[in-house]
């Protein structure tokens, strides 16, 4: 049987919840990779620390904000943080090339969008970090200066503004389903055998992107600002300011 549509009523739920479980069970524990890896290197933490500070800046009314701060720390936690993500994003393109068959639509497409956004900031990442270490010579400290010049000297405006959209798809998604019947019920259900099976790190995130997200009963104010707020900032980048 194929579960790839949208949870209905509450016998589709429930009926969803067993299958998660018992692929989980089943397939996810023998398929798991472990990803060795250094974590990042020096120059990338500091990287990754400078654009969080900025987006503290930035969203410092929303993290201040009863009703928002809660996704906006989820994403300067989950999703910018100087932190190394290889073993959660190549959990997360696992499950989603298991259990495609298995998931409602809205939390398979989410899944894939953020697979797409990690993917395209990984990227952004690496190619400013080379112009800012090769041709800006960034050592121990990075000034706004020099990441604004390395943000111009590589000329990928298009590839921002579909980072951009990508977060804003990511966010807009997650909203969706948390008006899904019951989808935090899926979630619950996926601990315990996620946790088995050596994919915490991946449930974790899932949970504080869903419980984020249900918590500011409606995302559309905030996402509006991100987008107006990061088009403006990348338009003064690339227009010298």
């Amino acid at each position: 049987m194929q579960y790839n549509h949208d949870m209905s009523s509450a016998d589709e739920s429930h009926e969803g919840i067993g299958l998660f479980k018992q692929v989980l069970r089943g397939h996810i524990a023998d398929q798991r990779q472990t990803i060795e890896t250094a974590g990042l290197s020096p120059q990338m933490a500091l990287l990754r620390s400078w654009q969080v500070t900025r987006l503290q800046e930035t969203y410092g009314d929303f993290l201040h904000s009863p009703r928002y701060g809660r996704a906006c720390r989820f994403f300067l936690t989950d999703i910018y943080a100087a932190k190394d993500f290889s073993q959660r994003d190549a959990d997360a393109e696992s499950v989603y090339n298991t259990m495609r068959k298995y998931l409602p639509d809205r939390l398979l497409i989410t899944m894939g969008k953020t697979i797409q956004l990690n993917h395209i900031t990984q990227k952004l990442d690496h190619t400013l970090l080379d112009v800012l270490v090769n041709q800006f010579n960034m050592t121990d400290s990075l000034t706004g200066e020099q990441y604004a010049a390395a943000y111009r000297r590589c000329d990928n405006y298009d590839e921002r503004v579909q980072q951009i959209n990508a977060v804003l798809e990511v966010g807009r998604g997650v909203d969706n389903l948390t008006r899904i019947p019951m989808i935090s019920l899926v979630l619950r259900a996926a601990r315990r055998p996620a946790n088995r099976s050596g994919w915490s790190e991946l449930q974790e995130f899932m949970e504080r992107g869903f419980a984020a997200f249900k918590e500011m009963k409606g995302g559309d104010h905030f996402l509006t600002t991100v987008e107006q707020r990061e088009r403006h900032i990348l338009d003064q980048l690339f227009a010298g300011s």
